[in-house]
């Protein structure tokens, strides 16, 4: 029989190859210096050394995010592994494919407390999907497929491969697959997909045809542009008000005539109030969590008020909180091929409330006219972006106050335009305008973030620096942690701790990176800057200092702190 012979390295990186990885992030050690040396020899897979490991995982999260395949990520043990958790949790709770190989330890020297020892199993148990640690170079093939299935399917998420590093130098001798007594070689993962049965599908069609006043919610993941486009289809055809979970406005046009908002912080109150008085309210590839549930008040538990049918991948997640009165466990892709298969009601009696509640949408959303404390107004800023940006730029943005202004004024487009953690973690846009750029460096990328959440991961304007990806980076400066100062006002009134900041000049520190940079202090500062960035054919950042009266756009620091005294002057000592 004839062989090859490869080490676990490069049996590894044969095995990504397989499975259709062309890109990798990572932070090198010499824990996986093997890995490193395999892809030095394989040029298929492109490789973004970064500067952090959080960054690392948050850019293969967003490549995850953008083409429902696994972002691949690698870090070296110890410390990290846990840098790179943040990554890992924001995987978890938005449900993106991903793959985080982690060097480590030699097999022998497990269980002494060797230098830089993880348990990764008891580390990441419940941070992750799945977690593994390949012992025998033999079983990279098998344990590689296993994660990437597992990664797809189902529920997606993150899967976290620890790799000894003895064991990606061992030796292994393969037949090659032209042999007659080779053994079949792995092929291209295959996610398993998930659709609903005939009857399934006439239950749901007899509840939309039997409800007064019903409402699509749209979530999760496990979504194509294809099937976004056969949904947006469905709902023109049946007339259907459709909404889109926190941080997932990506998933319907919102120049669509059938969309009525996002249902997330901040929601506008009419698309809030008609959800509660809906009779049919349909949740399609979402699980209603915290932050769109309004903290779990708006269905009751376990049984809602309204009407519920819950389409979701995963049959553990059907059930959970919320009893459906049809439940049914198929992903987005596999609900959304069969919709075409039913017929809509002549003349639905929801038709005018649909057009009612986007009218209510455009409104909301509409940023022209709107004042907000201080020389930089949010409002024409805001008009300038949607005037000026291709309607697929790509929108990154972390945790902050500052997404607000985005998330109500840009009018998302469709599919794979935006990067948004539902899981609240800050300092992820930079690193996800950097993965999306390399991913489509010729699709417009905004990085839209605050001064607190870009000094989280700030650093990674390095790594767009040295891969000339010419983001722009939008960077709101209210000097504080503003999402806690809110709450420390309302709660706290006037006793103001531990959120102020005293930060850098945010445009010389660009320049120091080699990037461009702006300072805008005024409103009719930022057209040209942003002309400026556009074509500066570099990073660019556009340091732009906001008011901290400007904390919403609907609410000022004073005002709540008046409403937080107010509160506190009417509560009875207990």
């Amino acid at each position: 029989m004839k062989s090859k012979t490869l080490n676990g390295g490069q049996l590894l990186v044969q095995e990504l190859l397989t499975h259709g990885v062309n890109h990798v992030f990572c932070v090198p050690g010499e824990s996986y210096l093997a890995v490193l040396d395999a892809l030095h020899d394989t040029p298929q897979i492109a490789v973004t050394v970064c500067r952090q490991e959080g960054g690392s995982a948050m850019m293969a999260e967003a490549q995850g995010k953008l083409t429902g395949r696994p972002g691949i990520c690698m870090v070296t043990r110890g410390p990290g592994a846990t840098n790179a958790s943040a990554g890992i949790h924001i995987a978890m709770q938005d449900s993106t494919p991903m793959i985080l190989f982690v060097g480590q330890i030699e097999r022998g020297m497990r269980e002494r407390e060797a230098f830089q020892e993880v348990d990764y199993r008891a580390v990441f148990g419940k941070l992750a999907k799945w977690v593994t640690e390949i012992d025998a170079v033999a079983r990279i093939p098998e344990l590689v497929s296993r994660a990437f299935h597992i990664a797809t399917s189902g529920r997606p998420g993150p899967v976290v491969i620890a790799l000894p590093e003895d064991m990606l130098t061992e030796w292994l001798e393969q037949p090659y697959a032209s042999d007659a007594l080779a053994p079949r070689a792995t092929s291209h993962y295959r996610t398993v997909e998930s659709s609903p049965g005939r009857v399934q599908l006439q239950e749901f069609a007899e509840g939309l045809a039997q409800a007064q006043r019903p409402i699509v919610i749209l979530g999760g993941s496990r979504w194509s542009e294809q099937a976004c486009a056969q949904v947006a289809q469905f709902a023109s055809a049946w007339q259907l008000p459709v909404a889109c979970s926190f941080r997932r406005q990506m998933l319907f046009d919102g120049a669509h005539a059938c969309y009525a908002g996002d249902v997330g912080l901040g929601i506008n109150p009419k698309l809030l109030a008609r959800l509660k008085e809906a009779d049919l309210i349909v949740l399609l590839g979402g699980r209603l969590s915290e932050v769109p549930s309004q903290s779990y008040t708006l269905l009751g538990i376990p049984v809602p008020q309204q009407t519920l049918i819950h389409v979701f991948a995963d049959p553990d997640a059907l059930n959970h909180v919320y009893q459906a009165d049809l439940a049914i466990a198929a992903s987005p892709i596999g609900f959304a091929q069969e919709l075409a298969s039913l017929t809509p009601p002549a003349a639905p009696v929801w038709a005018e409330a649909t057009q009612v509640a986007h009218a209510d949408y455009l409104a909301w959303s509409e940023p022209s006219g709107r004042s907000n404390p201080g020389d930089l107004q949010m409002g024409p800023v805001m008009q300038h972006l949607i005037a000026t940006l291709p309607k697929d730029t790509i929108l990154c943005n972390g945790a902050g106050n500052f997404s607000i202004w985005l998330h109500r004024f840009w009018r998302y487009a469709g599919y794979g335009t935006q990067l948004a953690p539902t899981s609240g973690s800050m300092g992820y846009g930079l690193p996800a305008a950097v993965g999306a750029k390399r991913l489509y460096p010729d699709r417009a990328v905004v990085c839209f973030t605050g001064d607190g959440d870009f000094m989280m991961h700030g650093q990674e304007l390095a790594t767009a620096v040295q891969y000339d990806l010419a983001i722009v980076i939008i960077l709101l400066d209210n000097g504080m942690y503003g999402t806690i100062r809110m709450h420390q006002e309302r709660n706290y009134p006037a006793r103001v701790f531990a959120t102020e900041l005293k930060n850098p000049d945010f445009c010389a520190l660009a320049f120091a990176y080699g990037a461009h940079g702006e300072r805008v202090e005024r409103s009719e500062e930022f057209a040209p800057a942003l002309a400026r960035a556009l074509q500066s054919g570099k990073p660019a950042l556009l340091h732009c200092l906001i008011d901290p009266q400007a904390i919403t756009p609907a609410a000022t620091l004073d005002s709540l702190r008046a409403q937080g005294l107010a509160a506190a002057a009417n509560k009875v000592p207990a």
